[in-house]
């Protein structure tokens, strides 16, 4: 499938993106290795364990000890967030401790958003930071998960800006794993008995159909070969890390 030097780019989707471990676990399989990584959130964490030399195996062991939201959920009563980030900093600390971006095996890029203003910021080896902190604020999703300050900047998810960083690819040849591409919403509208389900479904769609036409725009201007796949992962919310298991095998046999 690629026969040359690629940057492999993971996107957002919270929980969906576990589905990128399907694909990781394939490109073991015949022993294809990235020469560059661009990560955005849930795809960013996932990126940058693999940058730092795990395995798939490994980083699916770390996703599935935490599958409980409670393991790392702390709830906040204060602040801009209802998610607090000690328990998620904790956990970032046991998998990359002081390592820095430039600390990686593999070149790594994480897409995070200036929310000072609006600009993307796109963290790389040039980026005096630990590894720790350009991931608390790529997966840093506005008024869920704590915006995370570096540098006298605050910083928060990558999705706002590019949700799928094809356009900061290095390589003439991209490898796309796009959670909340075109097989991630429904054709269908939400037809639930309670209206409560219909309209947070309905909000659900709308976003994924957002960052899905934002990414479209992304690829419509890309002067690359990209070898695109897109994990069905329409039935599945973005919230499920309980079901790492079945959205894990999404991502399997696509390439």
């Amino acid at each position: 499938m690629v026969d040359s030097n690629f940057t492999l780019v993971l996107s957002g989707g919270g929980a969906l993106g576990i589905a990128h471990l399907g694909v990781l676990h394939d490109l073991e399989e015949k022993n294809i290795t990235p020469d560059e990584i661009v990560g955005t959130s849930m795809g960013g964490i996932i990126g940058a364990c693999l940058a730092i030399g795990m395995r798939e195996q490994e980083i699916y062991d770390q996703i599935r000890k935490f599958s409980s939201v409670f393991n790392w959920i702390k709830f906040s009563f204060s602040g801009n967030a209802v998610v607090d980030n000690d328990r998620i900093a904790d956990i970032f600390d046991t998998i990359f401790h002081d390592r820095k971006m430039k600390d990686t095996t593999i070149p790594l890029k994480l897409i995070a958003t200036d929310l000072h203003s609006g600009d993307k910021k796109v963290f790389d080896a040039y980026d005096d930071i630990y590894i720790k902190d350009a991931v608390l604020s790529t997966m840093a999703i506005p008024g869920i998960f704590e915006e995370h300050s570096v540098k006298g900047r605050t910083y928060g998810d990558g999705f706002l800006c590019e949700n799928l960083g094809v356009t900061e690819a290095v390589f003439d040849t991209i490898l796309a794993v796009d959670v909340l591409g075109k097989n991630s919403f429904e054709e269908t509208m939400p037809d639930n008995f309670f209206k409560t389900s219909n309209v947070l479904e309905m909000f659900e769609r709308s976003v994924r159909l957002l960052i899905y036409n934002q990414t479209r725009t992304h690829l419509s201007h890309l002067d690359k070969s990209i070898y695109l796949l897109e994990p069905d992962t329409k039935h599945f919310k973005t919230f499920y890390f309980h079901k790492y298991k079945e959205i894990r095998a999404l991502g399997l046999g696509l390439l």
